[in-house]
């Protein structure tokens, strides 16, 4: 992971030649829980984005940057367009989508092709017809297609709703990476001349803490039932470097809302957040590729989605 937070080109000094480079922005939007993670880490070939059954599972937009020789695709993976209750957490995420497609070089609009569209796949589609310039690719990218009873009656009802549509197709994101490389390689060719936005070895802008909170709050998410689960957030407070004979320790909060919520994380005699913290610092280790140590604090934080001081903390609000 990455400190890197700006879109400062990487490379030579401005004025100097060097080798023609071609870029791109890419937004992946849609409804929650169609797969807009799952595709986003197949297309970078790394994880870098959370990915649980439940929706809303991404709130922020995350930026995935794959870089082929001369040519660079920066993707924006964006929060579920959903129909929320009007929180603050719920406004913020919603213009994350909004500002992800202003100015892109494509979009791709991911669907479930498992069921028709509803009315939250029409909300996305009004977004989208109202906010994309006439000169912005729009792709429809019908997933999930291997567990589908029609998929190409869905795909057609999906295209219905956005005429305007370059391109529509079926993959399953999850299990085919073949046609979704097959995706990136058409991305790769379309893109026109310009920067890379980022050096080389970055594969995504995210912090190095941002990330770790993401996969802590992943696998609270998995373990955690019923509506518990969106009222929890995750924040890195410490992170100790591995020194001779001594693993990195990662110190995190996770937030909830009421006291009742903290004894439900925690569970009985610590079990809960037992299985939180193995599942999380097991995902850490696998992509830091080193051992680690991961202290869990669970903290109260009453009515923090409506709390804009408490989303500017998180990263949810500018």
């Amino acid at each position: 992971m990455s400190d890197t937070t700006n879109h400062e080109t990487a490379g030579d000094a401005p004025g100097a030649e060097g080798p023609v480079t071609r870029s791109g922005f890419i937004a992946i939007v849609g409804k929650p829980n169609v797969g807009k993670s799952t595709l986003l880490n197949t297309l970078l070939g790394v994880k870098v984005a959370p990915i649980t059954p439940k929706p809303q599972t991404t709130r922020r937009g995350v930026r995935g940057i794959y870089t082929s020789e001369d040519r660079q695709l920066v993707f924006v993976d964006t929060p579920g367009f959903h129909k929320g209750g009007g929180s603050a957490l719920d406004q913020a995420m919603h213009r994350e989508v909004r500002d992800a497609i202003v100015d892109v070089d494509a979009v791709l609009w991911v669907v479930d092709l498992r069921r028709p569209p509803n009315d939250e796949d029409k909300s996305v589609a009004r977004l989208l017809g109202s906010s994309l310039g006439p000169a912005t690719p729009l792709i429809i990218v019908g997933n999930k297609v291997d567990a589908a009873k029609y998929p190409e009656e869905a795909l057609q009802l999906y295209k219905d709703l956005a005429p305007q549509a370059r391109r529509a197709l079926a993959i399953s994101a999850l299990n085919d990476p073949k046609a979704v490389y097959a995706l990136r390689e058409d991305l790769l060719d379309a893109i026109q001349e310009g920067p890379f936005y980022f050096p080389t070895d970055i594969r995504s802008d995210q912090s190095r803490e941002q990330w770790a909170a993401e996969l802590i709050r992943e696998a609270a998410m998995i373990h955690l039932r019923e509506e518990l689960p969106y009222s929890v957030a995750v924040q890195v407070v410490a992170w100790e470097d591995a020194e001779e004979g001594r693993p990195s320790v990662i110190a995190a909060e996770i937030w909830v809302e009421k006291v009742g919520h903290r004894r439900i994380v925690i569970g009985k005699g610590g079990a809960m957040i037992k299985e939180i913290g193995k599942m999380a610092r097991k995902q850490l280790e696998i992509f830091l590729q080193e051992k680690l140590y991961l202290e869990l604090e669970v903290v109260v934080r009453a009515s923090w989605r409506e709390d804009r001081e408490a989303l500017r903390e998180l990263g949810y609000e500018p």
